[in-house]
């Protein structure tokens, strides 16, 4: 019997250094790579471009701003003739100033009207969570003032808070009392601002409170029923917690925004309220700016404001961070 043997298929050699295959002419791989230069470059300018934009509108609106502002805090300036350099002693000119640290304390008073909020808004969200005729009626209704304008909404709830003829005393009336002129009193006057700045921006943190619940897996419930939990124990354990991203975001901005407080006070007390008792540390700050001319010491105050602010976000952040956790 014969026996076939199968004969190995040739493999071409390699051309040899310097040798170009047949049918290359030795130009089409570097003509190539300089192609993909060309279009790295390309590409490269058209991304600085696009980043430049962002980078110098940092510079110039907020890098340079601050800059400045931190110069004009060192010096004597009306706004209009060219800054004097005086130190720290606009800064020293603040331990001294009763009214810079009366608005402070006003300022600070104001923060109450957050857990108020944040504890109102969650209660909402998780009422507006359940099967209830009218659910989407209900989320208009309270996202309303969000969208509203807020020198309108001061103007309204000015005239309701009037002592004499305001839709507040006026139901509280029909229940036998008789209530105070809210604004011109040194003791309701903060509270009447807070409970309108609670029902202003209520219905933005019920609304992101309403999505944080919504987003939690109906699995968690159902195995916290399974083993026995009540209602206070699934929201203790399983809707705080996953809503805590949710509550460190608006307290942080709440914070940020509550010690801007300015509008509200301009409006509802155009003279800082009773003993100066409503006015907010924007309030003093605009008033000595452009009322008195005092740039240099309103630039003092507003970066000592700008101060506390960070701090407080900051550490904010870090028991953020700390409480923070997993779930597997």
């Amino acid at each position: 019997m014969s026996r076939i043997t199968a004969e190995p298929t040739p493999v071409p050699a390699a051309p040899a250094a310097g040798v170009v295959p047949p049918g290359d002419d030795g130009r089409s791989a570097p003509g190539a790579r300089a192609a993909m230069r060309r279009l790295h470059r390309t590409e490269h300018r058209w991304a600085a471009a696009f980043v430049a934009a962002p980078v110098l509108g940092f510079l110039v609106f907020t890098l340079y701003p601050l800059g400045y502002a931190l110069y004009a805090s060192l010096t004597r300036w009306n706004g209009l003739t060219a800054p004097q350099f005086i130190g720290l002693d606009n800064y020293t000119a603040l331990l001294g100033d009763e009214y810079f640290l009366k608005t402070l304390w006003n300022t600070a008073f104001y923060m109450i009207g957050i857990p108020i909020g944040l504890v109102l808004a969650l209660l909402l969200a998780i009422a507006l969570n359940r099967k209830i005729p009218g659910q989407t009626a209900f989320r208009t209704i309270y996202y309303v003032p969000v969208i509203s304008s807020l020198a309108a909404i001061a103007i309204v709830w000015q005239f309701a808070y009037n002592g004499d003829f305001g839709l507040v005393n006026q139901v509280l009336a029909w229940f036998g009392i008789d209530g105070p002129d809210w604004l011109q009193n040194t003791a309701t006057v903060k509270p009447a601002i807070i409970i309108m700045a609670v029902w202003k921006g209520l219905g933005y943190s019920m609304l992101l409170y309403l999505a944080a619940i919504q987003s939690v897996p109906r699995s968690l419930y159902e195995a916290a029923s399974l083993d026995g939990a009540n209602g206070y124990h699934r929201f203790r354990w399983i809707t705080l917690p996953m809503v805590r991203p949710v509550t460190f975001f608006l307290v942080v901005t709440n914070v940020i925004a509550g010690s801007q407080i300015f509008t509200e006070i301009n409006i509802m007390t155009p003279t800082g309220g009773p003993e100066f008792s409503s006015a907010s540390i924007v309030y003093y700050i605009v008033r000595k700016a452009f009322k008195y001319q005092q740039m240099g010491y309103a630039t003092a105050m507003a970066v000592v404001l700008g101060l506390i602010v960070f701090v407080v976000t900051l550490i904010q952040f870090r028991l953020n961070r700390r409480n923070s956790f997993s779930i597997d």
